[in-house]
């Protein structure tokens, strides 16, 4: 499909709601859908993927530095959708699960599923034409009265099948004007990508500049640098992160060491937006890759969002019966979790072990850091092929 139905104009007093929530963590505070679009955190993360084609190009590229200028587009082409989107993701249940195979039509398909629910942690594993690329999401948000920031944690990586592979986080987020006026979002921060493997000893250095009234320059600027193992810059990158990029190859350094001037080749147009059309405002800034993750689908796993019934009722225009439905879902998974932390309790004053809540598709392990990190199970599409949903949960 290419669009959702219209958003309906419910009025909406925000400052009774929200004068409760300075200096809280909003990812505890219940929040009505007035504020949500119909799409879940897990599918939102799958709008990563809207410019994948970068990493297919990245894939044929032979030199690490190179490769890397495109993984950097990438990680920037990732932000595009929230130049226009405002409206809040649905936070997942836990064992909630998002599947989106497009194998077919752009040549990759991902498996997420919601692993922890406090902290709140996506986990997601992507495969594409000569890449994968997993992360694990999390976050902390603070509002501070008249705008709301989020802090994203966690790590994205993707590895290519020559070996190399590369590590990100995402760069923080402002959404302004929270009480008064038009909401609109910033990105700001420094952003490492790090090579890893037989990439190891290589970086990208991305500086996402924060809007200035002050400001000559074109607003929502990125700049930034490739280098090679020996701290050289071979690779400059620069764009916006609601519109386009450019990668150019360095080809001489003149100026001083604390004031270097690079001299480039020729540019070439790394990624491009496509942009939507002038409808989407009615329907939550949807882009046409969005407005396709919440459609009916059949075969999915029984936690999949798009079998989320607030989700879907609010889809449909029924905001009341989707606020109920949110609060039925909430209770229930709160009922779920009292559950489990009294056998906790029992099992420890028995004196037996009580195993802690496993995800269906993932798996902990230790990562590179020997932090604990979720990789993909390998098991989801197989079971989707045999119908075989026995471990699932019963979330909805």
């Amino acid at each position: 499909r290419t669009k959702v139905h219209e958003k309906p104009n419910y009025p909406l007093n925000l400052w009774s709601i929200m004068k409760n929530c300075i200096g809280k963590d909003l990812s505890k505070i219940p929040m009505p859908v007035n504020f949500s679009e119909p799409l879940s955190m897990l599918q939102r993360l799958a709008e990563d993927f809207e410019y994948a084609d970068i990493l297919d190009r990245a894939a044929k590229c032979e030199e690490a530095c190179e490769q890397l200028a495109y993984v950097a587009a990438f990680t920037i082409s990732a932000y595009s959708t929230t130049s226009s989107r405002t409206g809040k993701p649905f936070n997942p249940l836990l064992g909630e699960t998002f599947e989106c195979d497009r194998t077919d039509d752009l040549g990759w398909k991902l498996i997420s599923e919601q692993v922890s629910h406090h902290p709140p942690m996506v986990a997601q594993h992507c495969e594409g034409k000569g890449w994968i690329c997993w992360q694990e999401f999390t976050m902390t948000s603070k509002f501070r009265g008249k705008y709301l920031q989020v802090i994203p944690l966690g790590t994205a990586t993707v590895e290519f099948l020559n070996g190399n592979k590369f590590s990100w986080r995402k760069v923080t987020t402002t959404v302004h004007n929270i009480i008064v006026g038009k909401l609109w979002v910033d990105q700001h921060g420094d952003m490492e990508i790090i090579g890893k493997g037989n990439a190891e000893g290589i970086k990208c250095h991305l500086k996402y500049i924060p809007y200035s009234y002050f400001s000559k320059d074109s607003q929502r600027r990125v700049k930034g640098a490739v280098m090679d193992k020996g701290d050289n810059v071979k690779w400059i990158v620069n764009g916006t992160w609601d519109e386009k990029v450019e990668i150019a190859p360095v080809t001489n350094i003149e100026g001083t060491e604390t004031n270097p001037v690079y001299e480039t080749g020729a540019s070439s147009l790394a990624w491009i937006r496509v942009m939507p059309d002038k409808e989407t405002e009615k329907y939550y800034g949807f882009t046409r890759l969005a407005c396709q993750l919440n459609e009916p689908e059949d075969n999915v796993a029984p936690t999949d969002s798009r079998l989320r019934p607030d989700q879907r009722f609010m889809e449909d225009g029924k905001w009341d019966h989707a606020n109920k439905e949110k609060l039925r879902l909430e209770e229930k998974q709160r009922a779920a979790r009292r559950k489990r932390e009294g056998e906790a309790e029992k099992a420890a004053k028995e004196g037996r072990p009580y195993p802690p809540y496993e995800p269906i598709w993932f798996k902990q392990v230790k990562g590179d850091d020997e932090s604990i990190v979720h990789v993909y199970k390998g098991t989801y599409w197989e079971a989707k092929d045999r119908q075989d949903w026995g471990p699932c949960p019963h979330i909805f």
